[in-house]
């Protein structure tokens, strides 16, 4: 009974402080009308700590890191571009936006998730963009080099593994008997409440936005 008891009052004490600690990183943050473009769920994860509006259509989804560098290459084509439904086999709805293809891994039809799309990337700030990728879903090499080389000085890319020769890459520890970087969004088994995104400090790259 006691065992229990005290199981209880530190998983409080757990969540209360890690309410918290999202708080203190909310406070901090200066530059909250952002546009993140990200291949992925970090950028809504994200977004939802730091109680933003999502001004991005790239929330709730994933894309392939080639593709991904590809659209983001020329951002502002794609989005003029009518996103398709894809009728393939597929635990997810997915579309293609010209020839990238997108999973809406967190939507429950195309229709929701086009409708979503078309709403906030109406809403993304041109003059306040910053680009997160992952060194996963085909990522090589040659595709962090490429991301590496986009028009884009707010940009980093996580990944399982030291890259010293490019300054967007970013390592996530903890990964680095893997092939490529696992689930950032996923929390560590460690005593106090945190993900492996918490790693990255997302406010400070936030508000040092660097003019292009």
């Amino acid at each position: 009974m006691m065992k229990k008891m005290f199981r209880l009052f530190f998983d409080i004490l757990k969540e209360t402080e890690w309410i918290s600690y999202k708080k203190r990183k909310n406070r901090r943050l200066k530059n909250r009308d952002v546009s993140i473009i990200s291949s992925n769920c970090s950028g809504a994860f994200i977004y939802y700590d730091l109680g933003m509006r999502y001004l991005s259509p790239t929330v709730n989804l994933s894309i392939e890191m080639n593709d991904f560098v590809k659209m983001v290459k020329d951002l502002r084509w794609y989005m003029e571009q009518e996103l398709v439904e894809l009728n393939e086999k597929s635990e997810c709805p997915m579309g293609m936006l010209g020839d990238v293809k997108i999973y809406f891994i967190h939507y429950d039809s195309f229709k929701d998730a086009k409708t979503k799309w078309e709403e906030r990337k109406k809403r993304i700030n041109w003059d306040n963009i910053f680009i997160v990728g992952s060194e996963k879903d085909q990522c090589t090499y040659d595709t962090i080099k490429n991301f590496e080389q986009l028009p884009y000085k707010n940009k980093v890319i996580f990944t399982h593994k030291e890259y010293p020769e490019f300054s967007s890459a970013y390592c996530i520890k903890g990964f680095e008997e893997k092939e490529e970087l696992g689930v950032i969004t996923n929390f560590k088994d460690q005593i106090l409440k945190r993900r492996y995104l918490d790693d990255f400090n997302y406010v400070e790259f936030l508000n040092h936005m660097r003019r292009e």
